[in-house]
């Protein structure tokens, strides 16, 4: 009997390791994917694949930088002197207008005299900059001045201000904006669920009687299993529409009700983990304090909130966590704008919500692909540093134990 036991115990053990080497090895497979598939953008050039920009070849430039294409194509910059040229007007050129140009019959079967008449265009106009297919290209590029389209930075990546992946010719991949609008959103949201959750936490630890705990305590962890399209569509239709009218706004998709909604996602963690820490304070400690001639309300200041600091900012820190990677309420009521925020009542975006609402268009492996997995590298890193944090906060024992 005690062999079979030991054949058992051995058999369970077994399967528990080899459980644990799996999820092991899972998490870090998916992390030297996210990786790799991440920091794979910055090998890419910063122009569209299977395009160049041609300029005559007299021309002064000799590179351009992704924002300055942008501007330059968007009309914003019209003279070549701004980006270190001559004094001249910029002329843009776009494949498609060679069409307008030049009928079918002289552009030969096959557009066989295509490159040629491209050629031709580029050597007329000093002026030009030309945003052309590389298979188009004529080979002789005497006529022409291809610039070098350089690579997609770091720099430019995580201190680029504009978040356009679709822009042509150049993507504008600036990740600072919704950076900042997931911290912007997030912190606000923790400020608020700090005070409202600390506040219930201390009522239902030491001031609610037990009948009115046992009510109130599942009640508030029930909000934690609500989906959060559900809190999503309620800040939508009731929340969204109430900042509006009250405040006056243009619109009420803004970083305060994303801030709302992810206070009161927040909520049941902050109060239940606070919670508990305050009840895990010695009895003896309550009544030494209160022996001593402290008031109800002097115990719970001076010895009961130091006593379980380490638990309340725990469950401060958890609350962040989930704040900072929450989804789907955070896109219906924000306003998904990629835009730096400066008020508390414009439309922001998230990474999160911004990973959601593009990653099912763009094509696998594309540059648009590479970072939106770069973003998700960055949501990585925070959630993971608030983790460690939450850990090692957890962990402390308070002062004299």
């Amino acid at each position: 009997m005690k062999r079979l036991r030991r054949i058992f115990e051995r058999i369970v053990e077994a399967m528990l390791t080899l459980s644990g080497s799996i999820t092991t090895l899972a998490i870090l497979l998916i992390i030297i994917f996210l990786f790799k598939e991440g920091f794979g953008l910055f090998s890419n050039s910063a122009v569209e694949k299977g395009y160049a920009l041609c300029v005559h070849p007299t021309n002064t430039v000799e590179q351009l930088n992704p924002q300055q294409i942008k501007h330059i194509f968007d009309s914003e910059i019209t003279n070549w002197d701004k980006v270190g040229g001559g004094d001249e007007e910029i002329m843009i050129f776009r494949f498609d207008e060679i069409f307008s140009i030049y009928s079918d019959e002289e552009l030969g079967e096959d557009y066989a005299f295509l490159p040629q008449k491209l050629g031709e265009i580029i050597a007329q106009n000093s002026n030009i900059i030309a945003f052309l297919p590389e298979r188009y290209l004529p080979e002789d590029r005497s006529s022409m001045k291809v610039l070098p389209s350089g690579t997609i930075n770091v720099a430019d990546f995580f201190g680029g201000q504009e978040w356009q992946p679709t822009a042509t010719p150049a993507p504008q991949y600036g990740a600072l904006p919704l950076v900042l609008g997931t911290l912007w959103v997030s912190f606000f949201a923790i400020l608020i669920a700090l005070s409202l959750g600390l506040g219930v936490a201390v009522y239902l630890s030491e001031l609610a009687s037990d009948r009115v705990r046992k009510i109130l305590k599942p009640t508030i962890e029930l909000l934690a299993g609500i989906p959060s399209v559900v809190y999503g569509f309620f800040g939508l239709v009731v929340v969204v529409p109430l900042i509006q009218k009250t405040l006056h706004l243009p619109v009420g998709e803004t970083a305060f009700a994303g801030s709302l909604i992810l206070a009161v996602m927040a909520l049941p963690t902050i109060i239940t983990v606070a919670e508990d820490a305050m009840r895990n304070t010695p009895r003896t400690m309550r009544e030494a304090s209160l022996a001593l001639g402290a008031t109800p309300w002097q115990t719970i200041y001076r010895v009961i909130l130091p006593y379980s600091s380490s638990g309340i900012v725990a469950a401060v820190v958890l609350g962040i966590g989930r704040a900072i990677g929450e989804t789907m309420a955070v896109l219906m009521v924000t306003g998904n704008a990629a835009v730096m925020p400066h008020s508390l009542f414009e439309s922001v975006r998230t990474i999160p919500a911004t990973i959601a609402a593009e990653l099912g268009e763009t094509p696998t492996g594309g540059t648009h692909y590479q970072a939106l997995f770069l973003l998700g590298i960055i949501l990585f890193i925070m959630t993971m540093i608030v983790s460690l944090s939450a850990e090692f906060i957890s962990k402390r024992q308070p002062k004299g134990m």
